[in-house]
């Protein structure tokens, strides 16, 4: 690729984040890595030849610290950091730990890719791309991870009518069951990932890389008049409308 492209991918050290960073690495883009644990994104950003940037994309303070270190110029943004927080967190008693239970989603999902593409918004290049890793999820139910999942759909409209005149595209990419990815923090039964395999048309789980694809799409420039939409990669398990 004779001129590379700044990429910033969010929560790039694991699964989904580091397939996307790998894959613009390996195209020659030059690709900036953010997550909260040092450890793990020192370690993916050795293995993939990209910028590590520790800071938590759902606190403003950090992402303010952060920006300092982040490109000047970004041509991609992948806000990829989030996950369901309910699987790393014991049920809390009471309506005040079912609040803080819902916002943690919220916050780590919603908060996270609107903080991290406000704090950007005057760097990002014209023809810019904007991706955000949403869920099957949003359409199928999950609590205040659903919840979350669904508010990113939202935004993502606003986004993009937001950025549509400076040839910005705006998109979600809304995967199923994905295998070899830390999501469910060894909580997955081996009925219920039956269950959701079955719900395919495929008869498998997708794999990092099958979300990858639709995501370097997006941010080519081919995808310049798709914006503002959610393309689902679930193997059939939810038909998008």
């Amino acid at each position: 690729m004779g001129n590379s492209r700044e990429v910033v991918v969010t929560g790039g050290g694991t699964g989904i984040g580091y397939a996307v960073a790998a894959a613009f690495a390996e195209a020659g883009e030059r690709v900036t890595i953010t997550g909260r644990r040092e450890q793990v994104l020192t370690e993916a950003a050795t293995l993939l030849g990209a910028r590590p940037v520790v800071f938590d994309a759902a606190d403003p303070a950090a992402v303010e610290a952060a920006l300092s270190e982040l490109p000047d110029r970004v041509d991609v943004l992948v806000n990829n950091a989030g996950g369901n927080t309910d699987f790393l967190d014991g049920d809390e008693e009471g309506l005040a730990g079912f609040a803080a239970a819902f916002e943690r989603n919220l916050r780590s999902n919603v908060v996270s890719a609107a903080l991290v593409t406000h704090a950007l918004r005057e760097r990002l290049a014209e023809n810019a791309r904007i991706v955000t890793i949403g869920s099957i999820a949003a359409r199928t139910g999950a609590g205040s991870y659903g919840a979350a999942k669904a508010a990113v759909e939202a935004w993502n409209i606003s986004v993009a009518q937001e950025f549509g005149p400076r040839g910005i595209t705006a998109n979600v990419v809304a995967p199923g069951l994905i295998g070899e990815t830390e999501f469910f923090h060894g909580k997955l039964s081996d009925r219920r990932r039956e269950r959701l395999i079955a719900n395919t048309m495929t008869k498998r789980p997708g794999t990092p890389e099958d979300v990858t694809a639709v995501v370097t799409f997006l941010a080519s420039p081919a995808a310049g008049h798709v914006t503002g939409q959610v393309v689902h990669v679930n193997g059939g398990a939810h038909l998008g409308k």
